[in-house]
Formats: C-alpha cells, structure tokens, sequence
C-alpha cells in the first residue's frame, strides 16, 4: 500500500515538471460513467493516471461457448497508475478499465514517457523502482486470490484432502 501511495505522489509530481509537458508527453482526458478507458486485448501505447473520480478493472472471462463474464477484479482511486504493463513490455492490455462514475485520466505516451525518463535518470529510477514496488504488490494479491480459487475449485471437486 505504501509503494502505490509513493508511486501516486511521483506520477503527480511528474506532471508538474518542465519538460513533461501537457499536450506534448500527456494528454487530460475525461470519461463518462460506465465509458471504457482501455480495452483488454486493445494497445493504446500510453500509461494512464487517474486524476480524479473512479475506475474498475474488468476482464473477460469464458465459461465455455458463448458465454462470458466481466467481473470486476478490483477499483482505482484517483491517483492510481493503470496500463503500466504495456509500458514494460509493449504487448496490448492485459484487462479493461471502466470509468465507474465521470473522470479525468492523464494518458501518457510511453515513447515519449520513456524518452523523458532517459533524459532524467533521476526520475526514471525513481519511477521504476516504485512501479517495481507496486506490480509485486499486485502480483501478490493476485496470488493470494488465484490460490484460493484452486482451494475453492479442489473443494468443489471433493478434492479436499490434497489441501492438507
């Protein structure tokens, strides 16, 4: 929790810096309730910051045929960094985000975001060092969930026993 809350201060702090410029590197953006921020599966080639108001993460999940689910995996709050993966790795989004009621987002573009992070290593170490911090923290979470989905599913099952 408190990697996400430094990593929320320096991702504000970043848009306050010359040469970090609004309109060149970001972009303010708004969104409707229930509008779509990201799509999974879609690459925007941009880290997004939520300035104000909330998100969901949804996924779609398959049931078999035709049928799908989007649960919600978790919400954003205003401050939080999403899209953070394609700025490692390029490939298209992992999840959907839904804006839950009118916000404003800082879409920043990753060429352009890791461009200035190269010009100011101060920053992009910074940057990296806290994004490091709160992926493992999600990735954490998401264990923890994933492990009691395979108790719950060998439980179903009556598979109990190999819980011991």
């Amino acid at each position: 929790m408190r990697g996400r809350l430094i990593l929320k201060t320096i991702f504000n702090q970043l848009l306050e810096r010359p040469g970090f410029e609004e309109g060149v590197i970001w972009n303010r953006v708004s969104f409707d309730a229930n509008e779509t921020i990201i799509k999974e599966g879609e690459s925007s080639g941009c880290v997004y910051l939520l300035l104000n108001g909330s998100a969901r993460v949804v996924a779609s999940i398959s049931l078999g045929g035709e049928h799908l689910l989007h649960p919600g995996f978790r919400d954003l709050e205003e401050g939080e960094v999403f899209g953070e993966l394609s700025l490692l790795d390029n490939e298209p989004h992992s999840t959907s985000v839904v804006a839950i009621d009118e916000c404003e987002i800082a879409v920043i573009k990753n060429t352009l975001f890791i461009d200035y992070l190269d010009q100011n290593p101060a920053d992009g170490q910074e940057v990296f060092k806290l994004l490091s911090k709160t992926l493992v923290e999600r990735l954490r979470k998401t264990n923890d969930k994933a492990f009691s989905l395979y108790a719950w599913g060998l439980k179903v099952h009556g598979l109990g026993e190999h819980l011991k």
